[in-house]
């Protein structure tokens, strides 16, 4: 509908352009005037045209500032008119991952993987789908396919070629009745008989271009380059084309004894699907790369999932979803080691993850291949100073070995703790600059030509320094050096300690309020945090003082901004470093010219360390009725509270579950309290036990 015809048609827009407001009208006047020019020229993602001369014989080309090849200045469907080939070359960082995943196996297991002799009958990967273990699958990893592939339960590799093609827009209301008659519960029926050739692999829906191609030929006589047109008016959704077509179509099946009624709503069908049109050959391809990925998921989990985290680790959110699909599947992601990693993510002998040296930070690449050059020429190493007597130190310096030591990769050196390599040893500032002397002087022995008479070194006489005693970092203190040079949280996350009060009173995170803050407005929003830096300032607009906190948490960071009695009432929190439990709003908000948003409205703020003691009064578990016993009773009363200000008690109420007659009966107890310690949740988890805290 044209600017134009919209005047006709709607005597109010008529009104308004002809009306005294002059921001209106000259907005229309404008827009009448713009309608129908070229807003931009877009540059094909993977688009590659091709032709048998030098193109600039056929079209007209330009350079681009977003490519070092030529562009073509033709619109994308006019090049094949033109008698070029349009050819799209999609990167797929899966078929990266499926590459290190096999070099992973080779390494872990010395097995070759070869795809072209593995069938596409394999029973654990079929299985792994029908569970809807897909997590890190191409194509198939998102929460509403897990759970249309729960319910299909694919066993052949069709019913992956058709849930990939529809699983979008348009078709996705037609899974439930694929998946219905694939399982007998939902009649197949054939509009003619003849469809059923071609609808037979698909339950009698239509999912492909290739089936309506085929169709088109056998009922209405089409010929190849007729059903290609079809095809083509389809996925390209050319109404003009289909029209011309539509007669072609119910005059051929008239030809061939079709009842009319019949043929149009054949017809009416394919014109809903020419919505949605997806082709079995494309589909095709992104199954069998899906299968792969599948595959090697259900035989080499730690292998895939080592490739899956190599080729994500730019992506700090990514990393944490896939580092918890490793918890979930069993697989520990360990620290790096100088004995057991390597560059990237790879699997121990143990088949758990290793953490590669190339991603602490301050770590050059070119210090961690020599590293494990050194390792793979000689073995392990035995301790710290054979270590430093092996490798170059001109490529592995002081700032690489302290990068090391803090994120752990000399952890496989038990006599030593992570905090002793940065206190003082001898004369020297830290323990790591004795370790440098010490290997440069056996370095230097061992180049000397001072040598006695039969080649003796007298390196053995050169003492090893010796570290200062020292007790161990904390673990936040640990942890937090994980976060500067790693990137994240590994050992443990600073917000864990807290994970019974999280569990029970928080029901948001930073993602949501990230991503989705409209669908909790009217709520109480509760959410737990840690402080990573605040910024105080003063508006120039008011000149009045606000904050500017970010929180961190699992999921993602935040920026929460703090003004008028926000800023007043809460900016003493924001301590970095400060575990906090905030109870916030989300309220709508829209300004005098128009604009709208979202924003969080802070309600209260606890800390974290807190919480326990001052806001919860009740402690409720649920036990089923076959755990419990007498060990279980005397277990719990191991925590029953001593009368103290400082850990008052917390009432204990319990509720007995019979799961095979569903009875379920509550029971409290009235003069005994129970001491909610870390290690009362340990004993909770031990036994099975669910827990809620109010």
């Amino acid at each position: 509908t044209t600017l134009k015809a919209a005047y006709a048609e709607v005597p109010e827009l008529r009104n308004e352009r002809d009306s005294n407001n002059e921001l209106i009208a000259s907005t229309l006047k404008y827009a009448e005037t713009l309608e129908g020019t070229v807003r931009h020229t877009g540059l094909h993602a993977c688009g590659v045209i091709i032709g048998k001369d030098d193109l600039i014989e056929h079209i007209p080309v330009c350079t681009s500032k977003d490519s070092d090849l030529l562009v073509t200045q033709y619109d994308g469907y006019q090049v094949e008119s033109v008698g070029m080939l349009k050819m799209d070359f999609l990167g797929l960082k899966t078929l990266s991952i499926i590459k290190d995943a096999i070099r992973n196996v080779k390494e872990s297991k010395g097995i070759d993987i070869d795809f072209n002799n593995i069938g596409l009958d394999d029973p654990e990967t079929y299985e792994l789908y029908s569970r809807g273990d897909t997590t890190g699958l191409f194509q198939f990893e998102s929460p509403g396919m897990k759970k249309h592939l729960r319910n299909l339960k694919p066993n052949r590799f069709e019913d992956l070629i058709a849930m990939n093609a529809l699983y979008r827009p348009g078709p996705m209301e037609y899974i439930p009745n694929y998946i219905a008659r694939k399982h007998g519960l939902e009649k197949i029926s054939y509009l003619v008989p003849e469809m059923e050739e071609d609808l037979k692999e698909t339950y009698g829906i239509t999912v492909y271009q290739e089936q309506v191609m085929r169709l088109s030929m056998k009922l209405a006589g089409f010929t190849r380059g007729e059903a290609d047109s079809l095809r083509k008016a389809m996925g390209k959704k050319i109404k003009k084309m289909m029209d011309q077509l539509m007669e072609k179509f119910v005059e051929g099946c008239k030809k061939n004894n079709y009842d009319e009624k019949v043929i149009l709503q054949i017809w009416a069908d394919w014109e809903a699907f020419a919505q949605y049109a997806f082709n079995k050959s494309h589909s095709t391809c992104y199954a069998y790369v899906s299968f792969q990925t599948a595959y090697l998921k259900a035989h080499y989990p730690a292998e895939f999932m080592a490739a899956v985290l190599s080729r994500n680790f730019s992506d700090i959110k990514k990393i944490g979803f896939f580092m918890d699909e490793c918890k979930r599947m069993g697989i520990q992601v360990l620290g790096p080691d100088v004995n057991e990693s390597n560059v990237k993510f790879t699997v121990n002998k143990q088949g758990n993850i290793r953490f590669g040296l190339g991603a602490i930070k301050g770590v050059g690449e070119s210090a961690v291949e020599m590293i494990i050059k050194e390792r793979k020429a000689k073995g392990s190493f035995t301790d710290i100073y054979n270590f430093i007597e092996r490798i170059d130190l001109h490529s592995v310096n002081r700032k690489n070995l302290e990068g090391l030591a803090a994120a752990g990769a000399f952890d496989c050196f038990p006599e030593l703790k992570r905090s002793q390599y940065f206190l003082p040893s001898g004369n020297d500032a830290g323990f790591i600059e004795s370790l440098i002397r010490y290997g440069n002087r056996i370095k230097s022995e061992q180049n000397s030509i001072q040598q006695s008479l039969f080649g003796d070194s007298h390196a053995e006489t050169i003492m090893k320094p010796e570290p200062s005693p020292s007790e161990e970092w904390d673990l936040l203190e640990k942890i937090n050096k994980e976060k500067e040079l790693l990137g994240m949280y590994l050992t443990a996350h600073p917000l864990d300690r807290f994970r019974p009060e999280i569990h029970s009173l928080c029901n948001t995170d930073l993602y949501t309020l990230n991503n989705d803050l409209a669908s909790l407005v009217g709520k109480d929003i509760v959410f737990p945090c840690i402080v990573k830096s605040f910024r105080e300032g003063i508006s120039q607009k008011n000149n009045k003082p606000f904050g500017n906190a970010l929180l961190e948490d699992y999921t993602d960071t935040h920026q929460l901004g703090l003004w008028r009695n926000d800023f007043v009432n809460f900016r003493n929190f924001f301590s970095p470093g400060m575990s906090l439990m905030i109870k916030a709003g989300a309220e709508n908000w829209e300004t005098k010219d128009g604009r709208k948003g979202v924003s969080l409205r802070i309600k209260s703020i606890h800390l974290l360390t807190e919480v326990r003691d001052e806001l919860i009064k009740q402690v409720n578990l649920k036990v089923n009725l076959n755990n419990l016993s007498n060990e279980l009773v005397d277990g719990i009363k191991q925590f029953v509270a001593k009368p103290s200000k400082k850990t008052p008690g917390k009432q204990l109420k319990f509720m007995i579950v019979d799961n095979e007659t569903n009875i379920k009966i509550d029971f409290f107890s009235r003069n005994q309290l129970i001491d909610i310690s870390d290690e009362f949740f340990t004993f909770v988890a031990e036994n099975d036990m669910e827990y809620f805290l109010n």
